[in-house]
């Protein structure tokens, strides 16, 4: 079926304590908006609507390499409103996946088992969902005796039962168009933030009878935003280390790998070696059996099959 991304990039991101856009923080080399594009795309869902709001010039800026549909909300008026703003972007798909641009740790391969997840079960509406020991802050999912979903609330609308509840919301949905814009146009602002619920939806669904599906994924790292620049740094480090632990799959040792940053673009051949605290930036070439002394900085550079870098070593190619 032909799939339409949204990717809401409209918020201020407060608690950032920034004059930049919260979804042009870089982590692992790039904005985080940036990587959520990039497992969208890899996931094989070309068609993307990025709807900006808060420095929309900056951050659309950032994205002359993406081919993507800009949507702009011109007033902040929630999540819901701002899926209502993409409406013509996705006129043509059957369905929409929406997705948070401040979610950079989205696998592609966990979009594409949520596409399949709907397909296979004929659903009108899916929600991608998870657990947290300390869910506070996120909406909670509320589900029926049968486990099936019934409604998510929000924090500051939840009581103190709905606040004990684990599973929580991840921010991705997949929906049939059709549903989809015809229940943001039923959804109010009768809540404490006087804002358009995405939300919403779910119990509009369940209302009307329709298919309404939690894809429940773990681990929930994946699927957490970054809020704050602490959580910034968490999620670098989390990308950092998968590609540490792909590379030393595919035959290279690597020292002490939460140390050391190896750019997406670096190629290292089977047998290398790389000692603590080695930044490898740019495309760098890194032949078989080499060796990268500890704390060497190489920017861009080509290293020979065998050839040894002193440590503390800076170059660039």
């Amino acid at each position: 079926m032909n799939t339409a991304a949204v990717i809401l990039a409209a918020g201020k991101g407060t608690r950032m304590n920034s004059a930049k856009a919260k979804v042009l923080h870089e982590l692992f080399f790039k904005p985080m908006l940036h990587h959520v594009l990039d497992a969208v795309t890899a996931a094989g869902i070309a068609r993307q609507a990025v709807v900006v709001g808060h420095q929309r010039e900056a951050v659309l800026a950032s994205l002359a390499a993406y081919q993507i549909s800009p949507v702009v909300q011109e007033e902040q008026l929630g999540t819901g409103h701002a899926v209502l703003c993409a409406e013509t972007a996705c006129a043509d798909a059957d369905l929409v996946m929406i997705l948070c641009g401040d979610t950079p740790l989205i696998r592609p391969e966990t979009l594409q088992a949520m596409l399949r997840q709907h397909q296979e079960r004929g659903a009108d509406l899916t929600l991608m969902t998870t657990e947290l020991d300390n869910p506070f802050g996120y909406g909670r999912i509320i589900s029926g005796t049968d486990g099936q979903v019934l409604r998510i609330v929000e924090e500051k609308d939840a009581d103190e039962a709905e606040r004990a509840v684990r599973e929580i919301n991840a921010g991705i949905y997949l929906a049939d168009r059709s549903f989809l814009f015809a229940a943001l146009r039923q959804v109010g602002r009768n809540n404490s933030q006087g804002e358009v619920y995405l939300t919403d939806i779910v119990g509009i669904a369940v209302r009307e009878g329709r298919r309404a599906e939690k894809f429940v994924h773990r681990p929930a790292i994946d699927v957490l935003g970054v809020n704050s620049r602490v959580e910034l740094a968490q999620a670098h480090a989390e990308l950092q280390l998968r590609r540490c632990r792909e590379l030393m799959l595919a035959g290279v040792t690597i020292y002490s790998p939460e140390t050391v940053l190896i750019s997406p673009e670096s190629v290292i051949g089977q047998d290398a070696v790389i000692h603590a605290g080695v930044h490898l930036v740019g495309p760098c070439q890194i032949g078989a059996g080499a060796v990268i002394g500890a704390h060497s900085v190489l920017h861009g550079c080509a290293v020979a099959a065998g050839e040894q870098v002193l440590p503390l070593t800076w170059r660039k190619g």
